[in-house]
């Protein structure tokens, strides 16, 4: 049992070095690539619904106000 938990505790010990040595000495991924992402991401969401509203003819109807009529209830009894 003591082997065991001798290894288990060296392995940890290990991973926790590799870590931390290798959060230190690689700059970060945001730092690194952030502002080119956000840019490209921007810019492929912009070109992306440009097109969808300027090229696909979708009616969008965005307000009914005047197109919606109301039918009758009831007809009129003569």
């Amino acid at each position: 049992m003591f082997r065991f938990v001798k290894a288990a505790m060296n392995v940890s010990g290990q991973g926790a070095r590799q870590v931390r040595l290798s959060s230190t000495h690689s700059p970060e991924f945001h730092a690194k690539y952030g502002t080119g992402l956000m840019i490209g991401g921007f810019a492929f969401c912009v070109s992306v619904w440009g097109f969808v509203l300027t090229q696909t003819g979708i009616t969008w109807n965005l307000s009914p106000v005047g197109k919606v009529q109301p039918k009758p209830w009831r007809e009129v009894e003569e």
